[in-house]
């Protein structure tokens, strides 16, 4: 019987057959390129070997050999489709059967929120420029002034209580990074990212000045719609979250980011609610994004003015971290922006998962990053990336949001859609 990593392959009675049948001399003869320096063991046959020196070019054999140690009960199966199940599977870390929380290949993003509850959220005690908040400049006294007086106007338009509520929300209380201190990748790199080890970045496509030359403004008309909220895993709950009620999960939260966007910034959103993980009435996220594109693209087909895509996503993360900071006195869930690169360390470029917008997709979540930064300091996790595309190639402003976990209550979610829905409006607008 052949064999990969473990895994039995489908096509054991063909290679089998054909085990028996050619001969090391055949294949000495006909395949001498691959069989040179190939030594049969008592383990595998010859023909195993040649097939695990072939495999090993393949990219198919590098992302079962990457995935070693992170494998949900819906990826045990050898098969094909599992390249498309592992969008599903790498984004989501709960079992969705046990309930067990499976951590990232790495643990990268466990130690990541493990590093900010043991530092309070906040390091206090380096003196980088992130974390010093002493006297303001006058340079950035001369902002924060220019910044309320543009508010004021802009809230001339609109009711009391959402102009009182878009005021406090844009008072600098974080920090602006200088274009010189971005432009060094080691920095750039360690303070806003945490990459995932199957996939690597450089300072060619990580490039602050580029990513903040990318205009992600858009001419805002509310009388048509330009923001489309989603979700590929609409099953994702909190942990107070009613069983059977959607308003109660991360579809409800969507529709709260939806409401605030319209109500308080005059977008004109459309809130997709459609189930994309059940598959005949059970959750099945192995082919959640595989199902959600095809809609997504009739929604844009139908609207071709929508600009932005935003992929709302709950987190699973272990059950002793709780994702919350305080914004405005109120308890709010920490969430991070999820980047695709289509590109792993060990093959490269994932031709079958084409991006033509990833610079845009990086520099969306980085300048939305930068506000967070400099509006609500400790709300943003570290910007994941990834190597797969997650459904980000529909258009250059698409971005996938991890809010919170499963540990956080639905007020905590819901509280966090405030200041995003003010970071979105200020890259929108192009502050």
């Amino acid at each position: 019987m052949v064999v990969f990593k473990g895994m039995e392959n489908p096509l054991n009675a063909v290679i089998n057959s054909m085990n028996k049948a050619v001969g090391k001399n055949v294949m000495n003869l006909y395949m001498p390129g691959v069989t040179y320096g190939i030594k049969s063991t008592k383990e595998y046959s010859l023909v195993q070997d040649v097939l695990n020196k072939v495999m090993e070019n393949a990219p198919i054999y590098h992302y079962f050999d990457d995935s070693d140690g992170y494998e949900t009960t819906a990826d045990s199966e050898y098969t094909y489709e599992m390249i498309i199940a592992a969008e599903a599977a790498d984004e989501n870390y709960v079992d969705h059967e046990t309930g067990e929380v499976i951590e990232s290949n790495g643990d990268l993003a466990a130690k990541e929120n493990a590093n900010y509850l043991e530092q309070g959220n906040v390091d206090q005690t380096q003196t980088t420029e992130q974390q010093e908040p002493s006297e303001p400049t006058e340079e950035a006294k001369e902002t924060e002034t220019k910044n309320q007086e543009v508010e004021n106007e802009q809230g001339e338009s609109t009711d009391t209580e959402a102009v009182e509520s878009s005021a406090t929300l844009s008072t600098i209380t974080g920090v602006e990074y200088s274009l010189e201190k971005l432009a060094d990748f080691d920095f750039l790199k360690n303070t806003f990212y945490s990459v995932d080890s199957t996939t690597s970045v450089d300072g060619d496509r990580l490039n602050a000045k580029k990513l903040l030359e990318r205009d992600m403004s858009i001419q805002q008309d509310s009388s048509v719609p330009q923001i489309l909220i989603y979700h590929t895993h609409s099953q994702e709950a909190f942990v107070d979250s009613i069983e059977g009620d959607s308003s109660t999960t991360i579809v409800g939260v969507g529709e709260h980011l939806a409401q605030i966007l319209a109500n308080t910034y005059g977008y004109n959103v459309i809130h997709d609610s459609s189930v994309y993980d059940m598959i005949n009435g059970k959750l099945d996220r192995n082919y959640a994004f595989t199902l959600a594109e095809p809609n997504i693209k009739r929604i844009l087909s139908e609207n071709p003015s929508i600009q932005v895509i935003i992929d709302l996503h709950r987190d699973g993360l272990k059950d002793n971290v709780h994702l919350v900071t305080d914004v405005n006195g109120k308890q709010t869930a920490q969430f991070m922006f999820f980047n695709g690169l289509s590109y792993n360390s060990k093959v490269g470029n994932i031709e079958y998962l084409y991006n033509p917008y990833i610079e845009d997709n990086l520099a969306f979540s980085f300048q939305m990053q930068l506000q967070a930064a400099k509006y609500y300091p400790n709300l943003t996790r570290k910007i994941y990336l990834k190597g797969y595309r997650y459904n980000l190639h529909l258009m250059p402003r698409a971005t996938l949001v991890e809010l919170g976990a499963q540990t956080n209550t639905l007020e905590e979610a819901k509280n966090a859609m405030e200041p995003l829905a003010d970071i979105i409006d200020k890259v929108l607008k192009g502050n």
